[in-house]
């Protein structure tokens, strides 16, 4: 008998391109060009992998890129492994996500959420003519 394989967890390590996560990675070096510089509103998500909120609000995220890539992007900020921008945006309480529009803080979410709420929060930003 074979064992089960298991599924890939797209949190479980950082994104090398190997995960399926649709989330890119954003550090405290590349967060300037990558969220406020972009042209298109950018959902950051400010996570830790021992986080298991985190883990949990990850694939919903991941759906939400998906589904909306022509009105926004989705990227991650790994809390641990980025001071510097943690700090600056005072996140105190992960999973934190923070919806960027010309380069400033348009809406903020705090803690897991289902997809359902997140479009609602955010959907002056998801919709087709944001």
């Amino acid at each position: 008998m074979r064992p089960h394989p298991r599924l890939p967890n797209p949190r479980e390590e950082p994104s090398k391109g190997k995960d399926m996560s649709a989330a890119k990675d954003v550090t405290d070096a590349t967060f300037q060009a990558e969220v406020l510089e972009n042209s298109k509103p950018t959902i950051v998500d400010f996570w830790a992998e021992w986080c298991g909120p985190c883990r949990q609000l990850g694939p919903v995220l991941d759906a939400l890129a998906a589904e909306h890539a022509e009105q926004v992007d989705v990227v991650k900020v790994n809390v641990d492994d980025n001071p510097a921008i943690a700090s600056q945006y005072g996140i105190t309480s992960i999973p934190a996500v923070y919806l960027f529009a010309n380069g400033e803080v348009a809406k903020t979410s705090i803690g897991a959420k289902p997809k359902s709420t997140l479009e609602k929060e955010f959907g002056d930003y998801l919709s087709p003519s944001a």
